[in-house]
């Protein structure tokens, strides 16, 4: 083998690795899910602190957006969390769409408005 072949090969098994990675980082969108479609508030954050919105229902996800401390949102779904952790749900309002961990949402009564 010379080197032009050992350097594409080494591309190829690169390739593939970092193709490997991106998917591992889509999967948790693809997991067992419930619909809500229901109105919610923030809770459970301190005053001074905010609740970060994720791309992805994952903390490690990039953060593309923020809640204030009650703030008002739509809950359009959410997922099941494996082994214990916290359910993530999608959810916006006029500010930012993305993910939350759902323990930092109360669900609004029947007569709550937005």
């Amino acid at each position: 083998m010379n080197m032009i072949h050992e350097k594409l090969l080494v591309g190829v098994l690169a390739g593939l690795i970092v193709a490997s990675a991106g998917a591992f980082a889509v999967q948790p969108a693809k997991a067992a899910g419930y619909s809500v479609e229901t109105p919610a508030h923030v809770s459970g954050v301190k005053w001074w602190d905010v609740l970060n919105v994720r791309k992805w229902p994952a903390s490690y996800s990039q953060k593309v957006g923020a809640f204030d401390p009650h703030e008002s949102v739509w809950v359009e779904r959410c997922i099941i969390a494996p082994q214990g952790g916290s359910d993530w749900c999608l959810v916006e309002n006029g500010n930012a769409r993305g993910w939350v961990n759902a323990s930092y949402l109360t669900l609004a009564d029947d007569d709550w408005d937005i």
